[in-house]
């Protein structure tokens, strides 16, 4: 008897009591739904909500992956052991065993734990409320850690998960129902409640926490920094690195935000595949750019001097500030998000537009968390309804005004 049989039976042998959505959950996860419509006419397409989730998954594997690469990359590099990237992005220093290996191992943990407690909550919540199990943590799952430094301590990473899912998610209903991003919410839980492990110049690269610590003891280990550009920046320091490293991604930062070459690539397919808002994707870059720009405009004038905090950052390039940072993966991965986001097509370019605009805002005037997309992205999850409602009232009175027009 077959593994897809055996399931089956489990399936019909707990019909109707509270076991039943964890078990339905786990056939329909493994094989399609033996269950299907009778009578009457219904649409017939071959997606559903989990193969839209496998789709985005599959646009984020290749920033998980990399991401693994360069922690290892990042380690050795920062220790010695090896010699900087000079020859690409597929340079034979990069691509090893050796850097692949420490970064699987390093966050191999950080997505187990991501799932496990995630999805744990997920089938719990299901058998409270004798709802089916809901596929939506499939890729806030994924996207949580992808989004936070290589050495958060792993029961900080708990803590915030459940907070995230409950919280951020379950109380208003589950998936489709929550008005903030449960990834973003996750990482905004990590950032306030523990700030020094979400921040500075020893949590981007592995090691360097540890090795701080030895410092601080007395030992005479050398120091790892870890720190980010936007973090140098922030601090008026200048940049270290080209403009190949920063869009190949061989810089600190988040697990797998560093590559806004392969952040491209999965747009590209999210659009290709009708999952992302190619609306929001170009409205969100048009304004980081038009804010970037006003704010080198600010510097040329000679209104900001290299004495204030805020020169570095607003004298960088307007469009270096997709290259660095989160923005880039924000806007592809969690803007769009389709439960979060606006709706309507006029109210996409202005939330987008908005999230960019105030992204690097954020980012010069508050030079304690230069990375501000993801308070961006909040922000505008809460106002998404409003836009739309203003948007979808500008449509009705416009067409009431041109059915006036016509008997008049």
């Amino acid at each position: 008897m077959g593994l897809k049989q055996n399931l089956h039976n489990i399936r019909e042998k707990y019909r109707g009591t509270k076991m039943a959505p964890a078990f339905n959950a786990l056939h329909t996860f493994l094989y399609t739904p033996n269950d299907t419509a009778h009578g009457g006419t219904h649409i017939k397409a071959a997606d559903d909500l989990k193969r839209t989730m496998n789709t985005v998954i599959m646009a984020l594997v290749p920033c998980l992956i990399f991401g693994m690469f360069n922690a290892g990359y990042q380690h050795y590099l920062a220790v010695g052991e090896i010699e900087a990237v000079t020859s690409g992005f597929f340079s034979s220093e990069f691509w090893t065993l050796q850097n692949f290996s420490l970064g699987f191992w390093k966050i191999l943990p950080i997505l187990l734990i991501s799932y496990g407690v995630g999805l744990g909550i997920e089938f719990l919540f299901a058998v409270i409320k004798g709802h089916e199990v809901e596929e939506g943590y499939l890729v806030t799952g994924m996207l949580v850690p992808l989004i936070v430094p290589i050495d958060i301590p792993l029961w900080m990473l708990v803590v915030a998960v459940a907070f995230g899912v409950v919280i951020g998610k379950e109380v208003f209903g589950g998936t489709g129902m929550n008005i903030l991003n449960p990834a973003l919410t996750i990482r905004a839980f990590l950032f306030f409640a523990y700030p020094t492990w979400m921040s500075g110049d020893k949590v981007w690269v592995e090691g360097a926490t540890e090795r701080a610590k030895e410092i601080i003891a007395g030992s005479n280990a050398d120091a790892i920094s870890g720190e980010t550009i936007l973090g140098g920046l922030a601090q008026s320091h200048p940049i270290d690195y080209s403009v190949a490293d920063m869009f190949f991604g061989f810089i600190p930062g988040s697990i797998g935000e560093t590559s806004t070459l392969l952040i491209l690539l999965g747009g590209l397919f999210l659009i290709f595949t009708k999952i992302g808002s190619w609306r929001i994707m170009l409205s969100s870059v048009i304004g980081a750019l038009v804010m970037g720009y006003i704010f080198n405009l600010v510097v040329a004038a000679g209104w900001i001097t290299e004495t204030s905090n805020f020169y570095g950052l607003m004298n960088t390039e307007f469009w270096h500030h997709l290259l660095i940072g989160g923005m880039a993966f924000g806007i592809v991965y969690m803007a769009t998000d389709p439960v979060t986001a606006s709706q309507t097509n006029k109210g996409k370019w202005i939330y987008g537009f908005l999230i960019g605009f105030i992204s690097i805002m954020i980012r010069v005037f508050n030079p304690a968390y230069p990375e501000g997309v993801m308070l961006a992205i909040l922000l505008m999850n809460v106002f998404a309804p409003t836009i739309d409602h203003y948007v979808v009232q500008g449509n009705v009175k416009r067409r009431l005004k041109r059915g006036k027009l016509k008997t008049a």
